[in-house]
C-alpha cells in the first residue's frame, strides 16, 4: 500500500473522532466520503442527510440515486473513478443548512482531502458548496456548467440532486452540464476513463 492511501485511511480515522462543532453532538455516523481516493474528479455536496448519517455514506437516498444515474450517463462511477465528500461531514439537524460556524469548524477537513487526492476537476453539487468553494455569489440557475479556475484546478457548479428531485425541470440542465464535465475530462484528463481512473 502507497503512503497516500496510508495518509489519506489516517485522516478518515482522525475525522471519524471529529468534536469541532455542535453537530458531532446530534450525529449517528460522520460521512467522510465514497470513492476513489487518486480520482481526477471530486464531487462536493454540501452535507449528510438522514439517509447517509445512518449509513455513514454520501449521496445513498433518492438524491443520491439520481446522481448515480447521472454519472453512469457520462461514464462515471463512484466505485472507479471519482471521489464524492461534503462541505461539513456531519448531519445538520432535519437537513437545514449548514451554517457558516459549521462550514469553517469542518472545512480543512474536506481541505486536506483535496490535498491528498489532488484532483484535476472539481464540481460543486448545489448551491452551498458552490458559494464555499467557487464564489460567494455563485447562482446556480445562471451559472451552472461554467468553468472556473483556482490554484490549477477546475470547477464547476451544477444542481443538487435533491433540488432537481423538487424541481424536475432543471433536469435536462443538468445533464447537459455533466456532457459538459464529460467533454472535459476527456480534453484535460482523459485517463478517468481508463485504468479507472489511477494515476
Amino acid at each position: 500500500m502507497n503512503t497516500e492511501i496510508t495518509a489519506f485511511d489516517k485522516l478518515r480515522e482522525e475525522c471519524m473522532l471529529c468534536q469541532k462543532c455542535e453537530l458531532a453532538k446530534t450525529r449517528t455516523n460522520v460521512v467522510f466520503g465514497v470513492g476513489n481516493p487518486k480520482a481526477n474528479v471530486l464531487f462536493i455536496g454540501e452535507g449528510p442527510g438522514e439517509n447517509e448519517d445512518l449509513q455513514g455514506v454520501p449521496f445513498v437516498g433518492r438524491g443520491g440515486q439520481l446522481l448515480d444515474k447521472m454519472l453512469d450517463a457520462v461514464d462515471l462511477s463512484r466505485k472507479e473513478n471519482i471521489y464524492i465528500a461534503n462541505i461539513v461531514k456531519c448531519r445538520p439537524p432535519k437537513n437545514r443548512d449548514p451554517q457558516p460556524e459549521e462550514q469553517e469548524s469542518c472545512i480543512n477537513w474536506l481541505r486536506a482531502q483535496t490535498k491528498l487526492i489532488a484532483p484535476k476537476i472539481i464540481v460543486c453539487l448545489g448551491r452551498i458548496s458552490a458559494q464555499k468553494l467557487i464564489k460567494q455569489d455563485f447562482r446556480v440557475t445562471v451559472e451552472h456548467g461554467m468553468w472556473f479556475e483556482k490554484g490549477g484546478i477546475l470547477f464547476m457548479g451544477t444542481f443538487h440532486p435533491a433540488a432537481l428531485l423538487r424541481n424536475p425541470n432543471n433536469k435536462p440542465a443538468a445533464m447537459e452540464d455533466f456532457l459538459k464535465l464529460r467533454d472535459k475530462i476527456n480534453e484535460i484528463c482523459p485517463e478517468t476513463y481508463t485504468e479507472s481512473g489511477l494515476r
